[in-house]
């Protein structure tokens, strides 16, 4: 299957995904589109604690700020990555406290900015660009697409998954040759080989 091939049928999967996220306004993103469970890292509870997660958060931060639809919210493996644009200082913190609150939540990557909400041109180019990434990903065929989540804001790529140093290094490289990619952030819970084996156990694969 040619690149052109997997970036069309991964750019239905990834639009799709984003039908339902924006009928919410506030994105719960790993529960709209997630990855596929088969070969998924994470633990069977895990994944459905992120789910949970994500849900609550979109409830929180709806009520915690004025003007949440900007707001993202991914989880993986329990760690919260926020991402979109607020109206001020004071909004992003008060997301990030409410996130915090979540039982459950190891850790939170507040990466929201401080702006005004992007327009549906730049949201659709986002798509298009995660969708590019993840094609990217297959055809190198030395990166495990489905490990990773990729979540893309105004041209900065959030990848996140439970990898091994030098996995974590080859997907950053990747991601950051497609084009209209401005910078890559890394948000990977980074593993030995061995601590690798015993996930991979934990989680049935």
């Amino acid at each position: 299957m040619n690149f052109n091939r997997r970036l069309s049928l991964i750019l239905v999967s990834t639009l799709a995904g984003s039908v339902l996220s924006g009928c919410l306004g506030l994105a719960a993103t790993g529960a709209a589109v997630g990855v596929m469970a088969a070969t998924d890292r994470r633990t069977l509870g895990a994944q459905t604690d992120d789910q949970g997660i994500e849900l609550k958060a979109f409830a929180r931060v709806q009520d915690a700020i004025k003007n949440p639809g900007g707001v993202s919210v991914t989880s993986y493996n329990r760690r919260v990555l926020l991402t979109g644009q607020v109206l001020d200082a004071a909004a992003k913190q008060a997301a990030e406290k409410v996130v915090t609150g979540i039982d459950g939540v190891r850790q939170i990557h507040n990466e929201l900015a401080v702006s005004g909400r992007s327009g549906l041109g730049t949201n659709a180019n986002d798509t298009l660009i995660t969708t590019k990434i993840k094609a990217a990903f297959v055809d190198a065929k030395d990166v495990q697409t489905n490990t990773i989540k990729v979540v893309t804001e105004q041209g900065t790529a959030y990848l996140m998954g439970i990898l091994t140093s030098d996995e974590a290094s080859r997907a950053s490289q990747v991601a950051s040759r497609v084009g209209g990619v401005q910078r890559v952030v890394t948000v990977f819970e980074v593993v030995s080989l061995d601590e690798l084996k015993r996930i991979e156990a934990a989680a049935g694969k």
